[in-house]
C-alpha cells in the first residue's frame, strides 16, 4: 500500500507571539486536517517533533482531544526529523498500524523585545570536559562548527565566499515571490559580502532565520488521499544517513554528508536518478549546507557545488529550482518542515508566482546536528511509476 501527504497546515510564521509551542502545534494539526477535508476524529496516529524549547511532546494528543490512537510518539533527529517522521508515518500506513497520521513540528524561541540572535544563546552555559576545551578555543556555537565545515570545504576544493553568496541571493529571489517569507527584499553578492561576520567564513546572510510557528502534514494511503479535499502528494521514496564523522583530521567532516547515503536510498526506492528531479527543497540552515548537499545528491561533482550555484542554476529560471519558497535563509525556520512544506506546495501547483515550471519529481532534504543526521524524501503529484 503506497502513502501520500493529504493535508498541510501552517500557522503564522516568524515573529508570532502569544502562543506556546503546544498551542501552535495544535493549531497546525487542525489546519492540516481541515486542508485534507478531515476531522480530528479521523486521525489515528500522531507524531510530534519539537524545537529547541522541548515542547510539545506526546501530551499534544490530549490538547487536541484525540482518542483511541494507534500510533503516538515523539521523534527527534533535529533537522532531519521531518523526513524521518513522514517515512515512519508512511510505513505505519503501509503496514496497517495506522490509517491517518498527523506529523507536526512547533517551536517558539523568539521573545518580544529580544533579538533573534539571543533565541539560542548559550553564553551562560557551563562547559565541561571536551566541550570545555573546544569552547576555550572559541567553538561555542553551532555557527562556529558549521563555519569549520565550510572552511574545510573551501580549503579542499577552492570554494569561495562569493559562491556561498550566490546561494543566499538565489534563495532571496525565490523569497521575494513568497508572501509568507520573513525576508523579501532583494540582495546582491555585494550585500552578502558586506554583511557582518557571524563566524568566519560565514556572513550573516549565510545563516538561517529564527522563527516561531508550527507546520503539520497528514499522511494516509494514496487510495484514500485521492478522495480527499486536496490533490495528494505521493511518497515515492525515503532514506536516512547518519555518517558519524568525527571532527578530526582525516575524517569526512565538512566534505561529505549523510545526503550521499540517504539520497541514494530514497532515489533507489523511487526508481529515479538526479537527472529526473525537477525541484529541490534542501535544508539550508547555512548556504554551505545547500552547496554540500547538492554535491552529495549527485547534482554536480564533488567540489563543484560552488560553481554550480554561481551559474544561476538554483534561482528562478535556473535548471534546478532550489528552495523555491525562500528556504530557511529567507522565508522561515521550521527545521525540516520548511523544505517539506514547500515541496507539498510545489507538488500541488500552489506556488503562485514562485511555482516551478515542472514539479513532477521533488526532492526534500533534512539535515540535523552538525551534519550528523540526514533524511531524504522523494515526492510527486503522480502515483509512483506513473
Amino acid at each position: 500500500m503506497s502513502a501520500a501527504i493529504a493535508g498541510l497546515g501552517m500557522t503564522e510564521l516568524g515573529r508570532v507571539y502569544g502562543r506556546s509551542p503546544r498551542r501552535l502545534a495544535a493549531d497546525a494539526v487542525r489546519l492540516a486536517a481541515a486542508d485534507a477535508g478531515l476531522g480530528l476524529s479521523d486521525l489515528d496516529g500522531l507524531l510530534v517533533s519539537h524545537g529547541m524549547g522541548g515542547s510539545p511532546g506526546i501530551e499534544l494528543a490530549g490538547t487536541l482531544g484525540l482518542r483511541d490512537l494507534r500510533l503516538l510518539t515523539q521523534m527527534n533527529a533535529f533537522g532531519a526529523t521531518a523526513g524521518a517522521m513522514v517515512a515512519h508515518a508512511a510505513m505505519a500506513v503501509a503496514s496497517g498500524t495506522a490509517t491517518t497520521v498527523a506529523c507536526v513540528f512547533a517551536d517558539a524561541p523568539l521573545k518580544p523585545k529580544q533579538s533573534a540572535g539571543s533565541a539560542y544563546d548559550r553564553s551562560a552555559r557551563e562547559w565541561y570536559g571536551y566541550g570545555g576545551m573546544t569552547a576555550a578555543l572559541g567553538l561555542r556555537s553551532v555557527n562556529s562548527f558549521y563555519a569549520l565545515a565550510a572552511r574545510r570545504h573551501m580549503s579542499r576544493y577552492g570554494t569561495t565566499s562569493e559562491q556561498l553568496g550566490a546561494i543566499a541571493v538565489s534563495t532571496r529571489e525565490w523569497a521575494a515571490r513568497n508572501p509568507l517569507a520573513q525576508m523579501r527584499e532583494p540582495i546582491t553578492i555585494a550585500d552578502h559580502q558586506a554583511s557582518r561576520w557571524v563566524s568566519e567564513p560565514l556572513h550573516l546572510l549565510d545563516c538561517c532565520l529564527v522563527s516561531n510557528g508550527a507546520i503539520a502534514v497528514i499522511v494516509t494511503s494514496a487510495d484514500r488521499a485521492r478522495d480527499l479535499a486536496r490533490p495528494p502528494v505521493h511518497l515515492w521514496g525515503w532514506g536516512q544517513g547518519h555518517p558519524g564523522h568525527r571532527r578530526e583530521r582525516g575524517s569526512g567532516f565538512g566534505l561529505t554528508t549523510g545526503a550521499a547515503s540517504s539520497g541514494a536510498t530514497a532515489m533507489k526506492m523511487a526508481g529515479i536518478t538526479p537527472s529526473d528531479v525537477d525541484v529541490c527543497e534542501l535544508y539550508d540552515c547555512y548556504t554551505y549546507t545547500v552547496l554540500v548537499s547538492l554535491e552529495d545528491y549527485g547534482f554536480c561533482a564533488k567540489g563543484e557545488g560552488g560553481a554550480f550555484a554561481a551559474s544561476g542554476a538554483l534561482g528562478p529560471g535556473g535548471s534546478l529550482p532550489t528552495n523555491t519558497g525562500g528556504g530557511q535563509l529567507s522565508a522561515y525556520y521550521m527545521w525540516g518542515f520548511t523544505p517539506l512544506s514547500e515541496a507539498v506546495i510545489q507538488a500541488r501547483g500552489d506556488g503562485g508566482e514562485r511555482q516551478a515550471p515542472r514539479s513532477d519529481v521533488v526532492l526534500v532534504s533534512g539535515n540535523g546536528g552538525i551534519l550528523d543526521h540526514h533524511s531524504t524524501l522523494i515526492v510527486s503529484p503522480h502515483p509512483k511509476g506513473a
